[in-house]
């Protein structure tokens, strides 16, 4: 498969683990797809919103990233590549954003994150020169674990106000929380697959009998959604490129090479 631009996949001989080469059928792998897209679209979204990007354009790049990546490894690396969390706090200091409606200085962060992705692009092609060891020995698994780490840690605050403040909605994101932990630790191989995907149905459904039949909580509305256009171009930004802004999130390339590593090296060891 190592000249292959897209893998041949076989169906999965097991139940309990299925590699990247293989799938679990159609049925499992359209849901799972599904569930995959509900699970990166809090984090590809969440997070230029608190940037005050337009996360359109956030899907829009990952899309393509994600497809680039997936044709460039032959399929062999099963991974989503979504928003950074590593430049929120820098850019909100750059900026002076104020965490609501669009930045007002969109351009002067884009700017700086571009230099930075010219910086990230620099380090990969030294690696494809010289070698992963020197990375291997920079950053071993205690600094990519507790960059990792610490990036999550610092983002429960957001997921914690995401709940709300007390309410039928706190009770129904609590209970999906709940259901993603039990199916995980006790069900079966194809629930803990399912287990965000199964969770977050049950949290919706549980939440429509609260609030549009008990009229207990604000009644969920699909309105603006059903009324939102099929197919649209998101809203795009000419860089501002800055001295400032690039020594300032320039050096963020490094905390990616971390991020990134160990994301991979967890890949890795649950796909052998």
């Amino acid at each position: 498969m190592g000249e292959r631009w897209l893998p041949v996949w076989r169906r999965a001989q097991r139940t309990d683990m299925i590699a990247p080469d293989e799938h679990p059928g159609v049925g499992q792998t359209i849901l799972l797809g599904g569930q995959h897209v509900l699970a990166m679209t809090g984090s590809t979204v969440v997070g230029p919103l608190l940037m005050g990007f337009d996360p359109n354009v956030a899907i829009l790049c990952s899309g393509l990233g994600t497809i680039l990546f997936f044709l460039i490894t032959g399929g062999r690396i099963p991974s989503y590549l979504g928003s950074s969390f590593s430049f929120i706090a820098l850019v909100v200091a750059l900026t002076g954003y104020s965490g609501h409606g669009p930045n007002p200085d969109i351009a002067l962060a884009c700017g700086g994150i571009f230099v930075a992705g010219v910086v990230y692009a620099l380090i990969g092609l030294l690696v494809r020169i010289t070698g992963s060891g020197w990375i291997e020995r920079l950053m071993p698994p205690s600094v990519t674990g507790a960059i990792g780490a610490a990036i999550g840690l610092n983002l429960a605050p957001v997921a914690s106000r995401g709940l709300g403040h007390g309410g039928a909605g706190t009770a129904c994101g609590i209970f999906a929380l709940l259901c993603t932990a039990l199916l995980a630790v006790y069900g079966g191989p194809y629930l803990r697959r399912l287990s965000i995907l199964l969770s977050l149905i049950a949290s919706t459904l549980l939440y429509v009998v609260v609030a549009n039949v008990l009229h207990l909580a604000p009644a969920m509305d699909f309105s603006e959604v059903l009324a939102a256009p099929l197919i649209g171009l998101p809203h795009l930004t000419a860089p501002r490129f800055s001295g400032h802004a690039a020594i300032l999130l320039a050096p963020v390339a490094l905390v990616l090479v971390a991020e990134n590593l160990g994301h991979l090296k967890a890949i890795g060891a649950m796909t052998g």
